[in-house]
């Protein structure tokens, strides 16, 4: 009899995809016990889709101007998810909210990474230099990542994990995000191990009804 042992991520991402990269990179040295199967972008042009297309994954551009119907576009979102057997899906800088029966379908097994310390500076519109730029003009004293539950609403699902950071007197939105996103890139390959791994599971009360 045959078990399937490695895990089967996928990753939604708008734009440039160097998280994407970093979970890329961490599959391949086998830091990370699971492939990423498949990428999805909502933008045709996303650099994100150029840099799965050169490890061999499946790119696919989806989006609203792909499949006009909304409940064709989720049918087949969930339908591609399923054929493909998908353990795990992150968020990897995606701009747009998935569909609820998506989301409900993949409970618990749906992350987003968001480059400030929720709860500070998220929600909708909080995304990119946006971020950094509140957090500068806020004049906090530590920004950083955080790593999130997806739930039907723009960062408000359960914290998995943080990582702070000093922000320093002489920061701006564009060293800030630098710096920020280093420890993005360090991060969020060890949380989707952790999930993938069963060592830290979606919150029970989250789940109950």
């Amino acid at each position: 009899m045959y078990f399937r042992t490695m895990k089967k991520i996928s990753v939604f991402a708008s734009g440039g995809g160097s998280n994407l990269q970093s979970i890329i990179d961490a599959s391949e040295k086998g830091m990370l016990n699971a492939e990423v199967a498949l990428v999805i972008s909502n933008n045709s042009s996303a650099f994100a889709l150029e840099r799965a297309r050169k490890h061999g994954i499946k790119a696919i551009h989806f989006s609203t101007k792909t499949h006009p119907d909304p409940a064709i576009y989720t049918q087949e979102l969930i339908k591609l998810h399923s054929d493909m057997k998908i353990d795990l899906v992150l968020l990897a800088g995606y701009m747009k909210l998935l569909p609820k029966p998506f989301i409900a379908l993949y409970s618990g097994r749906i992350l987003n990474i968001h480059p400030s310390l929720l709860p500070k500076h998220g929600g909708k519109g909080m995304y990119g230099h946006f971020v950094h730029e509140a957090v500068i003009a806020a004049k906090d004293k530590e920004s950083g990542v955080t790593i999130h539950w997806v739930t039907e609403e723009y960062d408000e699902g359960p914290i998995m994990m943080q990582r702070s950071i000093p922000i320093n007197h002489d920061d701006t939105p564009d060293t800030l995000a630098a710096r920020v996103l280093k420890v993005e890139h360090a991060v969020y390959p060890e949380a989707a191990a952790l999930v993938l791994s069963g060592q830290i599971r979606f919150p029970n009360r989250f789940t109950e009804k």
